[in-house]
């Protein structure tokens, strides 16, 4: 299974860290420099829960997001789940 929130949809994200070098002005230096922007990827917050929906009378497993709890948790399971096309 792919690292993607199955209702929110947010997925993996990539980016860069900056390396940089020297000694900060404020700390007597002349200042600090970017030597290199090395690549990295951002993982999303997941979550494996099986969630119990009242309505279909039986569990879900479902994997998403912290965010995406809230939002269920906000809205009801079944109402969010038919939404994102998972019931």
């Amino acid at each position: 299974m792919a690292r993607v929130c199955q209702i929110t949809g947010v997925g993996v994200t990539r980016g860069h860290h900056i390396h940089r070098s020297g000694k900060a002005k404020k700390e007597g230096g002349i200042g600090r420099h970017i030597t290199k922007r090395v690549k990295r990827i951002i993982l999303p917050n997941l979550q494996k829960k099986r969630i119990w929906v009242p309505e279909l009378k039986k569990y879900i497993t479902v994997k998403l997001t912290a965010r995406a709890l809230k939002t269920l948790d906000k809205n009801g399971a079944y109402a969010t789940l038919k939404k994102a096309g998972v019931v």
